[in-house]
């Protein structure tokens, strides 16, 4: 019997690369710096976790974030990517759909976003389904995970 996409996904896979890609060619950017850190977690009761942040981060000048300035806000909001809930496969066409019960971005909160899903090499590859406007260009963002080992 065959494995299905909802089983394949199951399990911790941790980020390699995170590339945003113009739909009508020129250079791919990297949103998250050279060298991302992430963790995209599916669980077997159909919900999963994405966090992914840019390493670059600089630490708050005090001990709690409550107490942050303006700029530690905006760097901590655009340095990170934060979102959780129910997921649903479609084996059909290999895609993978993401409900966010709760995000960081509150735009997100609500919304379904499905990604298309392919396996290369032992590395699950996601991609945007629908493409996006970033920096005045439209993309979409090309994601690499591996899998952790248990």
């Amino acid at each position: 019997m065959e494995t299905t996409l909802f089983e394949k996904l199951v399990g911790t896979w941790t980020l390699v690369e995170l590339i945003e890609v113009p739909v009508n060619g020129g250079e791919i950017t990297r949103p998250m710096g050279k060298n991302p850190k992430g963790l995209i977690i599916y669980n077997p009761d159909g919900y999963m976790s994405a966090q992914i942040m840019n390493l670059n981060r600089s630490n708050f000048r005090q001990e709690h974030w409550i107490n942050a300035t303006a700029e530690e806000y905006t760097q901590e909001a655009s340095t990170y990517l934060a979102y959780s809930g129910p997921f649903e496969t479609d084996d059909e066409k290999q895609m993978v759909s993401h409900t966010m019960d709760v995000s960081l971005f509150p735009n997100w909160t609500g919304q379904t976003q499905k990604r298309i899903v392919t396996f290369i090499d032992g590395f699950l590859h996601l991609e945007s389904e629908k493409p996006f406007i970033s920096n005045s260009r439209l993309v979409t963002h090309q994601l690499i995970w591996k899998k952790v080992s248990n």
